[in-house]
């Protein structure tokens, strides 16, 4: 076989993703050359092609999952937006909410005062008897949700000993064939009004983001439920309650256009512009961790935690100081707060609405911490391959600039040690912030920023990680690097720096090797560290190899006990006399002059580097 015919697999390869092969026919790739007798050389070619080749299916499929759930959140968002029938409104939900989860079964119960809790709406349901169950308060999942306005999640119903099982209520449930159940409540200011679930008939795992989700889309349909119910009682009602049906309908009009403004896609400022239009006041959002994140017609201060604290306990909008305060919650999640200024004599209309653009905003967040995550997992595939040189320059290049990366100007590299998961969050939220990159690599967090100071990027990622994460980050720079090519060698240079100052104990500050002294200029790219090492210590070295003795250890501890022959024989727990005779030694192996200025600092920096080195 040739390398010809390594080269028809590749290609082979390549057809595959073009036609969007399963990952199945992509890693039968491997086999079949192996069969058609391709050299051993070649298959290595081809098993790495066919891994590179598996992962970019998998990066395809997981953006495509991600575009789906999207597509079916925006379409959700826009028939509650245009639905007033309550039967519609209801079977809208429950279809939504299968699709976007991807459950076997989705179905909602309300419940009915007095009486606990009906099946009112399935899809997806095969069982007769589970389509007619009801519930007592507190019984099965369903009524525990019901009972404590909490969502319930059961990877396995039948061995959950935390619901209170029943006879019928197991029957039904085995009839259909459950195992994994997820419910979450619709509410209507403090009052549970039903419950929404989605269930799977094999175990299954509901993540925290789905929790959220389906909490999403059922304040959504609460409010949707909520406005169809208000709008038949108002009609049948008559003129004595005309200004109330206005105030609904004004209502119902504001939450239609924030909503529409979310699926146009606006952002939180315009999204806010919207809210202080309607309630004629200021307005400002801010993040789960009091960032401000829009502002409009208004100087006041951000309000207190325990405002926004009060608020997602009652789950209502609370007056504070003059201002009105709203928890923007999906679910249990704090997502951020929503407060308006210069309102203080807010009624119950525009209370309401207030409350419902919490729930709108939620919604808003919710999509842009989805973007957010779709972005900041393109740009750390971007870091890997940059440091791995998996694609050619012009790819490289061309990707940075669709987000906002221009690599053919200078850019430091920065490469950050702290706990990983947190670390990586914050590092892209501060890449971001500066138009730059941010991604795992190795057992470090690197950053590419724009600009070609290192020292001053290094200090300042180090404050603003180390301040995110709540506690100290180390960061080596490298660079400037220019273009795709640099990035790389800058990388090197950034981790031999952060060693450094590991080594060094400098933890929790930012720096160059040129911060570092003769250490950093003896760790250059140019440098043979470990031939100085050798040429300066050499026969020490020999000498306790050979022996077992211990010299370097020995003219550590006399260099770091500032020369005290005391202090030494103490650190080394060994007598005075061992270490006048190993001192000796050391004199003998290197020359007299071994403590003479010049050869002390020669010395000195040779063992520092054997730190660094590991040694």
């Amino acid at each position: 076989m040739s390398e010809a015919d390594a080269v028809e697999h590749l290609l082979e390869l390549l057809d595959l993703l073009a036609a969007d092969a399963g990952s199945e026919r992509l890693a039968a790739v491997l086999p079949a050359a192996r069969a058609a007798g391709v050299p051993d050389h070649e298959l290595d070619r081809v098993a790495r092609a066919t891994e590179w080749a598996l992962r970019v299916r998998r990066t395809l499929t997981a953006h495509r999952r991600r575009e789906a759930e999207l597509e079916a959140l925006f379409d959700t968002a826009n028939d509650l937006a245009g639905v007033r029938d309550p039967d519609a409104v209801l079977r809208s939900i429950v279809r939504r909410a299968r699709l976007l989860l991807g459950a076997d079964i989705a179905y909602l119960s309300m419940n009915e005062p007095g009486r606990g809790t009906y099946m009112r709406v399935t899809d997806g349901s095969i069982s007769a008897l589970f389509q007619q169950v009801r519930l007592g308060m507190g019984e099965g999942l369903g009524g525990l949700v019901a009972q404590t306005a909490q969502p319930y999640v059961t990877a396995d119903y039948f061995a959950d000993d935390r619901f209170n099982h029943t006879g019928p209520i197991d029957a039904a449930v085995r009839d259909e064939g459950l195992v994994a159940i997820l419910g979450v409540p619709l509410k209507l200011d403090r009052r549970v009004i039903g419950v929404l679930y989605a269930a799977n008939r094999s175990p299954r795992q509901f993540p925290p983001d789905e929790v959220a989700l389906l909490s999403s889309l059922a304040d959504h349909a609460a409010i949707a439920l909520d406005t169809a119910h208000l709008l038949e009682e108002t009609r049948a009602a008559g003129e004595t309650i005309r200004a109330h049906n206005e105030a609904m309908r004004r209502a119902e009009d504001a939450h239609d256009r924030l909503t529409d403004l979310v699926l146009r896609g606006a952002d939180v400022p315009e999204v806010a512009a919207a809210v202080a239009e309607v309630l004629d006041g200021g307005i400002v959002v801010h993040d789960s961790d009091g960032t401000e994140l829009a502002r409009i017609g208004t100087t006041r201060a951000p309000a207190p935690r325990a405002a926004v604290n009060a608020s997602r306990a009652s789950g209502r909008a609370i007056p504070q100081d003059g201002t009105w305060v709203c928890a923007v919650l999906a679910g249990r999640e704090l997502l951020g707060s929503i407060t308006l200024t210069d309102r203080p004599d807010l009624g119950d209309a525009d209370r309401r609405l207030f409350e419902r653009a919490g729930v709108v905003t939620a919604l808003l967040l919710l999509l842009r911490r989805t973007v957010a995550e779709a972005e900041n997992k393109v740009r750390g595939e971007l870091i890997t391959d940059l440091l791995t040189a998996a694609v050619d320059s012009v790819a490289l290049r061309a990707r940075a600039r669709r987000v906002g990366v221009e690599l053919a100007a200078d850019h430091v590299v920065l490469v950050a040690d702290g706990p990983r998961d947190r670390l990586l969050a914050a590092a892209a939220h501060h890449a971001s912030s500066c138009r730059g990159l941010a991604g795992a690599h190795g057992e470090h967090v690197v950053l590419v920023l724009p600009g070609a100071d290192l020292a001053c990027a290094a200090r300042d990622a180090a404050r603003v990680l180390g301040k995110a994460v709540g506690l100290p980050v180390t960061v080596g720079s490298g660079g400037p690097a220019h273009g795709p090519e640099g990035v790389a060698a800058a990388h090197a240079e950034a981790v031999r720096c952060l060693k450094a100052l590991l080594q060094l104990g400098r933890k929790g500050t930012g720096g160059t090797l040129a911060d570092l002294g003769f250490v950093g200029v003896l760790l250059g790219d140019r440098a043979d560290v470990a031939g100085y090492v050798r040429s300066t210590l050499g026969p020490l070295l020999d000498y306790d190899a050979g022996r077992g003795t211990e010299l370097v250890r020995t003219v550590t501890a006399y260099f770091a006990c500032g020369a005290n022959l005391s202090r030494a024989k103490d650190e080394l727990h060994v007598h005075v006399n061992t270490v006048v005779q190993r001192l000796d030694r050391v004199a003998s192996l290197l020359g007299e002059d071994w403590q003479s200025p010049e050869r002390v600092l020669e010395v000195q920096l040779a063992l520092k580097l054997m730190k660094v080195l590991g040694a």
